[in-house]
């Protein structure tokens, strides 16, 4: 059975972009949302995250590995087609910029950037450490949102930060793994990166009318590291401010063994509550 990440991220190359330039140059792709991963009002930003990356990773072009991915949504992605075009508008020695829009219709849904790395001898050290949790297995699962079909790909075990309760943090921490296991690579972990509730939830406990409007994932590992983990990712998010309808979330995902794999920030509308 095709794991629904896979599936979601089954792409076709756009009928009028066949021909893949031998340099910079737009392609483009075809993408369908899946119904596993819909969320309140269209797909779940992480899937549609999912895709971005995937299009740029699959493209014959691409030189390196994922090491920062942002993506400003425009607009509501609609459930069916999308078209998403890729770029390599710059390429060097140590990494690769890219280009990537989402466009449905006549109307351009997400636009954004993706940098590609390839990976050097430096210095190197971590100062972002996991917090003291118990372990995944000592943590009961919960139902995250039930009736969001994407909550339903992930098992969620929260240590602190439970939706519907007010508290005086927007802070959460939680074990997140998949339901039907999959190995962690830089496209799952785009999807799994936004995977926290908003923090106005958090914050007041009350569910708010709330959309990201642009979202960032720093990738700190590269394939090898990634083919290392276990299947819990440890996640912490928290909201620097509130104010006048937007606010801002920094979270840090770290591997059963402690790694630290992803840093994510996210932009947020939200209504007043």
């Amino acid at each position: 059975m095709s794991h629904p990440l896979d599936a979601l991220i089954a792409l076709e190359t756009a009928p009028d972009s066949a021909q893949i330039p031998d340099g910079p140059g737009p392609r483009a792709v075809t993408a369908q949302t899946h119904p596993a991963w819909a969320n309140m009002v269209g797909p779940y930003g992480g899937a549609t995250a999912a895709q971005a990356l995937a299009a740029v990773t699959s493209d014959p072009r691409a030189q390196g590995r994922p090491a920062a991915l942002t993506l400003n949504f425009t607009a509501p992605l609609a459930d069916g087609e999308m078209r998403i075009t890729v770029d390599p508008v710059r390429t060097n020695r140590t990494n690769q910029h890219w280009t990537v829009q989402i466009e449905q219709g006549e109307d351009v849904a997400l636009t954004g950037t993706v940098l590609l790395a390839t990976a050097r001898d430096t210095f190197s050290e971590t100062e972002a450490q996991p917090p003291a949790v118990p372990q995944p297995t000592d943590v009961d699962p919960v139902p995250f949102a039930p009736g969001l079909p994407w909550t339903e790909n992930y098992d969620f075990r929260m240590v602190s930060g439970i939706p519907g309760r007010p508290s005086d943090s927007s802070e959460t921490i939680m074990w997140v793994s998949q339901i039907q296991p999959r190995a962690w690579d830089h496209v799952s972990l785009a999807a799994a990166s936004d995977a926290f509730f908003p923090r106005i939830f958090a914050r007041t406990g009350k569910p708010s009318p709330a959309g990201t409007i642009t979202y960032t994932v720093y990738f700190h590992a590269g394939p090898g590291e990634l083919a290392e983990q276990g299947e819990h990712l440890l996640c912490r998010a928290r909201a620097s401010r509130f104010h006048k309808g937007l606010f801002d979330q920094v979270g840090h995902v770290w591997g059963e063994d402690g790694r630290l794999l992803v840093t994510t920030t996210q932009l947020v509308y939200f209504k007043g509550v």
